[in-house]
């Protein structure tokens, strides 16, 4: 006999069923057919139904589908004025204006779902009917007093002009920088008011300014106590008798290449070659070994989801017991490991590949610079050094290339643009910025990792597990096209087909403007026109890497997704089946953690970007009226952004600032142009400008033009 549906399917189908109804509670119990005393029941499965955005509230105590309310879900995104504007969820809908009244109760960076009301003359007016998720819990600013009340002057202006705050014990002085947290969100009659949580310092304070940062994104500050106590009770060497359970590979020569600073080794590689075929031996530290499921560990590093990196100190995901200790392939010290096992013909084709846990003793800690001067400066010193290892680097040279070009061929992106590399003083300050050098030695190990990730992913597609992938969508039709139309005014032609773009496109586009003025503008638009790549169980490829089948199974120290992967090897390696049961709660649970993974990576890397931005506007401080060359790298409808050719730091050229015309943002035709005399500001154009304003709390760099160069091809850098 069939179980009754649960109440709150039983109202979803019955909407579903009739989508034009408008029904109070009573009146959803008589069409349901339920006993009076389900009343109750009915109006907390609608309470949570509207939470969920799938049932809107109307007036009156009246419930509908969202459609059937002519209802829209997005993001409040709020102007400094007052007013703000709906962000559809939609991406094909355009943006809904929100008056000044309809944002009195929500706030900057809230989602919610509005009423579309069509009035006279064919105006549209939004209102807001229900707050599905609110985008402001804490709230940093500075402290100040007005008539004996204290009051949060928030960092973004968006948040609102002042938050009130409730009475409490601290009492920081006037123009502190300030954490709090919202304790009631304001209605259409009463403003929000906050706690104060903690009191960070002066403005002008780099520490500060960096603790603002991680209280921003909700960065955790130290490991719960629980977690602290099982990462001391775990082992500092590898255990004898596990050990003698695994593959020994300890006689094999082995490396980790990492940067000067790296703390942590979490992959190690080793390389034969015999009758023409390479052997690649890509070992990683078997974090799971030491983090069980469901474990204090496990939850926090599943929490965390990915270390932080910032120039001046690191969140990482495991405490330093496992992520610098056992798990860390630290040089002539035992650790355990999970091995893939490639081998590689001439051609960069995989012959085969098997998966083992192992055990390594790494023979040197070595780094990019090190590889290099051994590779590319052939430097006696470090060929002496080095003497017993040179043929391995040599070889690893060989595969790596034959791999990066097995890559290009089927279109895998390689973007050049330059990184900035923040050089720090012993007091933790910025005193240079430099180019970040990329050399054979990242190649190594980045098509090393790249081979041995996709190694995994099929080997776990072939047995039918379940597991996390790496995944990246191409691009949008209407970016494309629009990339298509700027590309067309630098002389480059990107074809235009009915299906989507293909990787192999692109990288032509690439590899054409390679070395010429253009190619760093067109990596950064290029690279704007991407989607971000996330995790999900259900494997749609990698666009970016022109990749069928990609995960994430190298760096399980410093990334969840790669910890989950790990475990399902395991599995496999164990000879284990899934039971259907099984196999339903692992794809609910993957799914779950591909979406939270994903969240606390994006977190991680705004954050990170934040910081780095931070440090920037430090190192700027004492360069204010200084002019420097540059050239234009984005546009926007308030002014353009300038990078210095020296620094690698961005700055805000004001249209404001510029009081020679009227000008516009032409957002289509990538241009900025003055009204009456008609002059132009490109993507790529260089300029000269000067530093007119820093505001390091809020990573604000504010230049003043002082010459636009002319070329003879509108928006090509000519240096």
């Amino acid at each position: 006999m069939a179980q009754p549906q649960p109440i709150k399917q039983q109202i979803l189908a019955f909407f579903f069923s009739k989508p034009a109804q408008r029904l109070t509670p009573g009146e959803i119990l008589k069409k349901l057919r339920l006993s009076r005393e389900k009343l109750e029941s009915i109006q907390v499965c609608l309470a949570e139904l509207a939470r969920e955005g799938k049932i809107v509230r109307l007036k009156k105590n009246h419930f509908a589908l969202p459609d059937a309310a002519h209802c829209l879900t997005g993001k409040v995104q709020a102007h400094p004025d007052g007013f703000g504007f709906l962000i559809p969820d939609d991406a094909a809908r355009d943006d809904i204006y929100l008056s000044r009244r309809e944002m009195r109760r929500v706030m900057h960076g809230d989602r919610v779902m509005v009423r579309l009301d069509r009035k006279q003359r064919g105006q549209t007016e939004a209102h807001v009917v229900q707050i599905l998720e609110r985008g402001q819990q804490r709230l940093l600013g500075t402290y100040q007093e007005f008539q004996g009340e204290a009051y949060l002057i928030p960092m973004d202006p968006r948040v609102g002009p002042a938050i009130p705050l409730a009475p409490g014990d601290q009492k920081p002085d006037r123009g502190k920088v300030i954490a709090a947290e919202i304790l009631r969100y304001g209605t259409g009659f009463s403003p929000p008011q906050g706690k104060l949580l903690q009191i960070l310092g002066d403005p002008d304070d780099p520490e500060a300014q960096a603790q603002a940062i991680i209280f921003r994104y909700g960065l955790p500050s130290s490991f719960s106590p629980e977690a602290r106590l099982e990462a001391k009770s775990c082992p500092t060497t590898a255990d004898p008798e596990e050990s003698a359970s695994r593959v020994d590979l300890r006689p094999i020569r082995t490396f980790t290449i990492d940067g000067e600073k790296a703390r942590d080794f979490d992959d190690a590689v080793s390389i034969e070659k015999l009758d023409g075929v390479y052997r690649l031996y890509v070992s990683i530290a078997d974090v799971g070994c030491y983090v069980r499921p469901k474990t204090a560990l496990d939850q926090e590093a599943y929490e965390r989801g990915t270390s932080v990196y910032f120039p001046d100190r690191a969140i990482p995901m495991l405490p330093e017991e496992l992520s610098n200790g056992i798990c860390s392939l630290n040089p002539s010290e035992e650790r355990l490991t999970k091995t893939a096992l490639l081998e590689i013909n001439g051609q960069g084709e995989i012959l085969g590949s098997r998966f083992v846990n192992s055990i390594i003793r790494s023979h040197a800690r070595m780094t990019y610079t090190e590889v290099r001067r051994i590779l590319v400066d052939k430097d006696p010193e470090s060929l002496e050094r080095y003497r017993t290892f040179v043929d391995d680097f040599k070889t690893m040279e060989e595969l790596a290339l034959l791999l990066c070009e097995k890559r290009r061929q089927r279109g895998s992106l390689d973007f050049d643009l330059p990184e900035a590399e923040i050089v720090l003083d012993l007091q933790g300050m910025p005193e240079n910025i430099v180019r970040a050098e990329r050399n054979i030695a990242h190649r190594i190990i980045e098509e090393f990792m790249i081979a041995a990730n996709e190694a995994v992913a099929r080997h776990l597609r072939e047995k039918e597990f379940p597991l996390l992938y790496r995944v990246h969508e191409g691009p949008e039709r209407d970016a494309v096209e629009a990339l298509a139309s700027f590309l067309l005014s630098l002389g480059y032609r990107l074809p235009q087909k009915k299906e989507k773009v293909a990787p192999q496109e692109l990288q032509r586009l690439l590899e054409a403007c390679r070395g010429k003025p253009e190619e760093r503008v067109i990596n950064r638009v290029l690279l704007r026109t991407m989607k971000q790549a996330h995790y999900a169980p259900t494997n749609i490829g990698h666009f970016g890497l022109a990749s069928s089948c990609y995960t994430h199974f190298t760096s399980p120290i410093r990334r969840y997704p790669d910890l989950t992967v790990h475990r399902m090897l395991d599995k496999v390696l164990q000879g284990k089946k899934l039971r259907p049961k099984e196999r339903d709660e692992l794809n609910t649970y993957l799914e779950e953690a591909g979406k939270h993974t994903s969240e606390r990576e994006r977190i991680a890397m705004d954050a990170e970007r934040d910081m780095v931005d931070l440090k920037k506007a430090q190192f700027m401080m004492d360069k204010i009226g200084a002019e420097f060359p540059g050239f234009i790298v984005s546009l926007a409808n308030f002014g353009f952004f300038v990078e210095l050719e020296n620094y690698f730091v961005e700055g805000l050229v004001k249209l404001s600032s510029l009081t020679d015309d009227s000008y516009h943002y032409y957002e289509k035709e990538y241009l900025i142009k003055g009204h009456r005399h008609g002059r132009k500001f490109r993507l790529g154009d260089p300029v000269r400008v000067k530093v007119t304003r820093i505001n390091a709390f809020r990573s604000e760099i504010d230049f003043e033009l002082v010459a636009q160069s002319t070329t003879d091809q509108p928006g090509i850098i000519h240096r």
